[in-house]
């Protein structure tokens, strides 16, 4: 190795060293983002389909299939929550990029995890269960809210996932 690859190799880890740690801290802050979004929109169609043709039925009933296809919604807003609350801790909103080692960024990648996996998975799960209370509600109006309670139990998960993450974000030092 000579003086110029060497050189070459000092830069490079120093320019990792400054952006890597920040690098990792925003991709996990993404992930919680963009995953727990991508499953609530997968979610709200699942349910929006089978509403769909129910409407086809019954308009009546749109009030009912509304509120029973937004529920799987709620998994994106949360790891809107989680995004924001990382980048806020990073210090990303002060107007100066803050400066991070790897080690701080692996922490906030670690802390986004929870959020993004459990918001994603947690929202696919719920939209199949809403399209389920969907068919209560075609099959047996009156008892349409025990889909509802049954929604609540997958939303359970989503709020853990939620408090974990947050309270993984609280504690990075």
């Amino acid at each position: 190795m000579d003086i110029n690859q060497m050189v070459d190799l000092q830069q490079s880890v120093t320019f990792l060293g400054t952006i890597g740690g920040l690098a990792l801290a925003l991709l996990g802050a993404g992930l919680a983002a963009v995953l727990p979004g991508i499953g609530s929109a997968k979610g709200t169609g699942i349910a929006g389909e089978a509403g769909t043709g129910l409407l086809c039925q019954d308009p009546s009933k749109f009030g009912k299939v509304m509120i029973l296809q937004v529920i799987p919604g709620t998994q994106g807003l949360y790891g809107l929550v989680v995004w924001f609350f990382a980048i806020f801790s990073m210090g990303l909103l002060g107007g100066e990029m803050p400066q991070m080692t790897i080690n701080q960024g692996m922490q906030y990648f670690a802390a986004c995890l929870p959020m993004a996996l459990g918001g994603l998975f947690s929202a696919i799960a719920q939209g199949r269960v809403a399209a389920g209370s969907i068919n209560i509600l075609a099959k047996k109006p009156d008892d349409w809210s025990k889909g509802m309670v049954l929604c609540i139990t997958v939303e359970f998960y989503a709020i853990l996932s939620l408090l974990a993450s947050m309270l993984m974000i609280i504690n990075i030092s």
